[in-house]
């Protein structure tokens, strides 16, 4: 893997130390080599800004099959480490808790014969002052997904609970044996807490075979969906019971539709019509959500005539070329997803972009262009920063991007430019619950 070094050991005595795994599990740090992070081909030192410490809520993942690259401050080279004290050595990188923006990916060499990884985020981790650091940024202040919010006792008491309230009800008894249970889902973790966002998800098919769908994968992608999808199309009843009990009660409602165990909402639109015209019927609290590939513009004036307050649109980049690689989408085109966010303008709805932030291609100069375009010409309210979750080495071969000639500004200095040159232009994580309805 062609690799290019960036910096120098001016400031590398303030970088973490460099952390690898054994065979065995344990996670140690190398007291003669620094960190180091990746934005595709370039591997450098973290700047002091781009360091935190580690989040709450956060995990270290162990990567097989990848030998961690550090950094040498007295030789100023760096070193890809294949064995420490005799022991066979691999890489490491942190997992972000919600709110949080990565700068760096972790930096390896993959074998040969190392099987592509799970769909999660691969961010860069060091050690330093016994604390671990990432290259990240929190991005949103509300801590609706904070780990310290989870009391699992009382969270398994209240779902108990609601699954004798509501035993009739599929969709609660999916949210709490699969959401719940089984995955620790933050969004319907807080549903059962009655706070916050709560999840709606209803559609278990989909117009898009997204590369890094997360749940559900083709046989012959070699990628295992870390979810399962839903298995059936819950009634207006079934959604309408859920949302206005959580509206009407909840602190700092939301509800939404789209999420993690579903495919994509809009192929069961005229079921979510009936179902916000139901709660609507019942409730003016709240804010009714829907996070979507915004693939049938003409469903989504519907749900904006209905009573739908928000749209979040999911988005990889706004050039066609890279989008259609990614999303690969089946019965629609990119401009669909550009007419869908000008229809949900015309209805004066809140919109925000659930954005794959990608280290080295998010702050490409052609893709800022592409999404600076969108903001001039349509206007958007919100970006909610998401790492992107996938294995960053497999990305790059699919996308292409090994072979791009421009150079990245850097995620930090995107950030900070997005801030500066569109204050209009929120950038956080999380579904707002305070938009003003009249955007």
């Amino acid at each position: 893997m062609n690799k290019n070094v960036k910096g120098s050991n001016s400031n590398a005595f303030n970088t973490p130390l460099l952390l690898v795994c054994n065979k065995q599990g344990e996670i140690f740090e190398i007291p003669h080599l620094l960190m180091t992070g990746t934005s595709v081909s370039e591997v450098r030192l973290p700047t002091q800004d781009e360091l935190i410490p580690m989040p709450d809520g956060s995990e270290l993942f162990i990567l097989p099959g990848r030998r961690p690259i550090g950094f040498d401050p007295v030789k100023n080279e760096l070193v890809t480490l294949t064995e420490y004290q005799g022991e066979e050595v691999f890489a490491v990188a942190a997992f972000v808790a919600p709110a949080h923006m990565q700068f760096l990916h972790a930096s390896f060499l993959k074998l040969e014969a190392a099987v592509d990884l799970p769909i999660f985020c691969y961010t860069a981790v060091g050690w330093r002052k016994n604390k671990f650091y990432v290259t990240a940024i929190r991005v949103d202040e509300d801590e609706r997904q904070d780990a310290k919010h989870f009391n699992n006792q009382l969270i398994t008491k209240n779902a108990n609970s609601f699954l004798k309230k509501y035993s009739h009800n599929r969709l609660v008894v999916h949210l709490i044996e699969n959401c719940v249970k089984q995955y620790c889902c933050p969004a319907a973790r807080n549903y059962v807490m009655s706070r916050w966002e709560a999840p709606l998800p209803s559609s278990p098919g989909c117009n898009s075979r997204c590369v890094g769908c997360i749940s559900e994968q083709s046989k012959d992608s070699g990628i295992t969906s870390p979810q399962h999808r839903l298995t059936f199309i819950p009634t207006p009843d079934e959604i309408a019971e859920i949302a206005v009990s959580h509206l009407e009660n909840a602190p700092k409602s939301v509800v939404s539709f789209g999420q993690g165990c579903e495919g994509e909402p809009l192929m069961v639109a005229d079921v979510l019509e009936a179902a916000i015209i139901l709660i609507r019927n019942q409730t003016s609290k709240g804010i009714i959500n829907l996070n979507s590939n915004a693939s049938r513009p003409d469903k989504i004036e519907s749900l904006c005539r209905a009573g739908l307050d928000s749209l979040r649109i999911s988005i990889n980049s706004f050039q066609p070329h890279y989008y259609n690689q990614y999303y690969r989408p089946v019965g629609y085109q990119f401009n669909d997803v550009i007419e869908s966010l000008k229809m949900a303008r015309k209805y004066n709805k809140w919109v925000s972009l659930n954005y794959f932030i990608f280290p080295g291609f998010t702050d490409l100069p052609s893709e800022m262009n592409a999404l600076e375009n969108i903001i001039q010409t349509h206007g958007i309210n919100l970006i909610q920063a998401r790492n992107f979750n996938f294995d960053p080495q497999l990305f790059i071969t699919k996308m292409g991007l090994n072979s791009i000639d421009e150079k990245p500004i850097g995620l930090i200095n995107w950030y900070r430019h997005m801030r500066n040159k569109y204050p209009q232009v929120h950038i956080g994580y999380f579904n707002p619950h305070n938009i003003n309805k009249d955007v």
